[in-house]
């Protein structure tokens, strides 16, 4: 197993699927990093050489993926709810934040029914 910012990367699956698996980074982020390191976007990952692995994993390291990327979007969350702002108090009562309608859909942020008796 190939491990790229903590996380195990497939070996059976091409490059360009495999490091989607990577919080952070998808398929034109993985596109650019094939570009850059001028790999076959259809070779699996098992297939590189360790040296392309290490420049991979390098240059990886330069963005905000994983654990680091999962802390910003809390705080930025936490921020909106601490300033009081509309999407702040959206995502405190746990409603959809991008104007979506909430009368008839929004079943998942919602909850189950509840039963209204007269």
């Amino acid at each position: 197993m190939i491990r790229i910012s903590g996380v195990n990367i497939p070996e059976n699956k091409h490059i360009l699927i495999a490091l989607t698996s990577i919080f952070g980074i998808g398929k034109s982020r993985s596109k650019k990093i094939c570009l850059k390191f001028n790999i076959n976007e259809k070779i699996n990952i098992k297939q590189l050489n360790i040296k392309t692995i290490d420049s991979i994993r390098e240059y990886i390291s330069n963005f905000l993926v994983e654990g680091d990327l999962h802390r910003d979007i809390k705080l930025n969350i936490k921020r909106l709810i601490d300033i009081n702002c509309y999407r702040g108090l959206r995502h405190s009562n746990k409603l959809p934040v991008r104007g979506q309608r909430t009368k008839t859909n929004a079943r998942t942020s919602k909850g189950p029914r509840k039963i209204i008796r007269k």
